[in-house]
């Protein structure tokens, strides 16, 4: 009752961007939005199942591809929040701009990368790379909080498109063309996606109000990289609380799909092309589960209410994660492990942004973009060592662990779930 009583109060503060961009101009720039989105996961993914084969053939052994990732994760850490408040300080359209070129610059180097310097040098534009935040920066600036939840949810629903299509034309044309046709198609591609968002993302996507506030901001910094302004932002009632469960529910099962690779390989006995199947397999959950269950829940409960959901059924998975012996059995579990997954991302990104000032949405959207990179960044080491010493089960028993005691903190603890109002 409290959430859209709450959600009816921003609604009216927030009404404006319809008025501003007009009901069937909103719509456009939002499907526009999913088209970039959808566009930059499947370039991303396209070059993400190339690059061992890239690597190798430039003769990287496993240690050297582990740098090459952990190099990239770094970038994307630390370009996350520096993209946000770049979004916040010139617009979505100019964040979405810089993404879609960096990626062309970064598809650019990749064809060029004949030796082994020139591959770890194509990583540096990954630091600009933020397709998906330049997308929920749009669609949180054009959409009412009550309408939040369930257009970012539809995200998901590109990023399962993106897992297919990627994946799958990343292979065929590299198997057929050879190695570096897949990076000419993600140059091309990415170019045309610049070209989108400049002829049909609006220069200015905010309501004027918000557009006034962001002008004449307050904030303690104004660089774009500033330790003082995440504290800031992470002192807004409920975000600290909020935040903590956003990084720590999803962390093991984050460490689990950074060594899958190499458990489908050892513990499953998947061939390459079975490892493949497994992955489209996900990707269709991803689309039926962002597409047709997030916005249906995300319009019928509170926010509060799907977190401990969420959270709960992390716990179930993990415990289901412990005690999984097969390729089938995993199967079964991946169905609420996709739904734990998007629900949590959705309804985070979608309380979050709603606590911060207007103002602050890119900022507060690139931190929540920096968790997946800081999980690639020290997930491998964790997540090997898991491996090794204690097994599969090892991440199941540590997800379900986690997720108990922040099913029993979320439980306890009375967050308040408080909406920053335009003025």
């Amino acid at each position: 009752m409290n959430a859209k009583t709450s959600s009816a109060g921003e609604e009216e503060a927030s009404g404006m961007s319809n008025e501003t961009l007009g009901e069937a101009k909103r719509r456009q720039v939002i499907r526009v939005a999913y088209v970039i989105a959808a566009l930059d996961l499947t370039f991303l993914f396209m070059q993400f199942g190339l690059m061992p084969y890239l690597a190798k053939s430039l003769g990287l052994d496993s240690v050297g591809f582990g740098y090459l990732q952990t190099i990239f994760g770094v970038l994307q850490l630390v370009g996350g929040y520096i993209f946000g408040r770049f979004a916040d300080r010139f617009g979505a359209r100019a964040a979405l701009i810089l993404s879609c070129a960096s990626g062309s610059f970064f598809f650019l180097l990749m064809s060029f990368s004949t030796n082994i310097p020139l591959l770890f040098l194509s990583r540096l534009p990954g630091v600009f790379m933020h397709g998906i935040p330049g997308a929920q920066k749009v669609i949180t600036d054009v959409t009412t909080p009550s309408q939040r939840a369930g257009a970012l949810g539809k995200l998901g629903f590109c990023f399962g498109v993106g897992i297919i299509t990627g994946s799958v034309v990343g292979g065929v044309l590299s198997t057929k063309f050879g190695v570096y046709v897949p990076t000419y198609v993600g140059l091309v591609g990415s170019l045309i996606n610049t070209l989108i968002a400049v002829l049909w993302i609006p220069s200015q996507t905010k309501p004027k109000s918000d557009h006034h506030r962001t002008e004449h901001s307050t904030s303690p910094s104004g660089s774009l990289f500033s330790i003082r302004e995440i504290l800031r932002l992470m002192k807004f009632p409920g975000v600290m609380e909020v935040f903590i469960v956003k990084v720590f529910a999803g962390f093991p099962i984050g460490l689990f799909m950074i060594m899958f690779s190499i458990i489908s390989m050892d513990f499953f006995g998947l061939e390459a092309v079975e490892s493949g199947y497994l992955m489209s397999y996900f990707g269709v959950l991803q689309m039926v589960v962002q597409g047709l269950v997030v916005g249906k829940l995300a319009s019928r409960c509170s926010e509060m209410t799907l977190l401990r959901l969420s959270v709960f059924v992390f716990a179930c998975v993990g415990l289901g994660m412990a005690l999984m012996r097969t390729v089938w059995h995993y199967c079964i579990i991946a169905a609420p492990l996709v739904f734990a997954f998007s629900m949590l991302a959705t309804i985070t990104d979608s309380i979050l942004t709603k606590a911060v000032p207007p103002s602050d949405t890119g900022a507060m959207l690139g931190i929540c973009a920096s968790v997946q990179p800081l999980t690639r960044t020290v997930g491998p080491t964790i997540g090997g060592v898991l491996y090794k010493q204690f097994g599969v089960s090892s991440f199941g028993y540590l997800q379900l662990m986690v997720n108990l005691g922040l099913f029993v903190f979320l439980l306890k603890s009375k967050i308040p779930l408080e909406e920053m109002k335009s003025q």
